[in-house]
């Protein structure tokens, strides 16, 4: 069983940059897709961005984030990145990390959106991201 682990969340001031970290107990091969999801108060989940494990260039973003986000994996450090500049208010949320056999980055939203019926494989507790303006 993996186990992820989120840090690095914490309140910062708009404009401001942050990166999160996700850390697996185990090892993930090619076979999994991973990423990121937020949920703010209130709302739903939204898929933030996500790649295929050893696969380059597959990187996706939804549009709130890109060109502000970039989410990158260190292979020898079995560990998920997302550096997040540029922050705004609208980013505050739990910042979730999660990973499934099987899948495409391609697919990242639907596969956010379906997790509240059938959650992912592995999904961390979160971290919590507050923008204050």
């Amino acid at each position: 069983q993996v186990q992820l682990v989120e840090s690095g969340g914490e309140s910062v001031q708009a404009g401001g940059s942050l990166r999160l970290s996700c850390k697996a107990s185990g090892y993930l091969n090619r076979e999994y897709c991973m990423g990121w999801f937020r949920q703010a108060p209130g709302k739903g989940r939204e898929e933030v961005a996500a790649l295929d494990i050893d696969r380059p260039g597959t990187e996706t973003y939804a549009d709130s984030v890109k060109g502000r986000f970039t989410i990158s994996r260190d292979n020898a450090k079995n560990t998920l990145y997302l550096e997040m500049n540029s922050l705004i208010p609208e980013d505050t949320a739990t910042y979730y990390c999660a990973a499934d056999r099987y899948c495409y980055a391609k697919d990242w939203k639907e596969m956010v959106a379906g997790s509240l019926e059938a959650d992912f494989t592995y999904r961390g507790q979160g971290t919590q991201v507050t923008v204050s303006s």
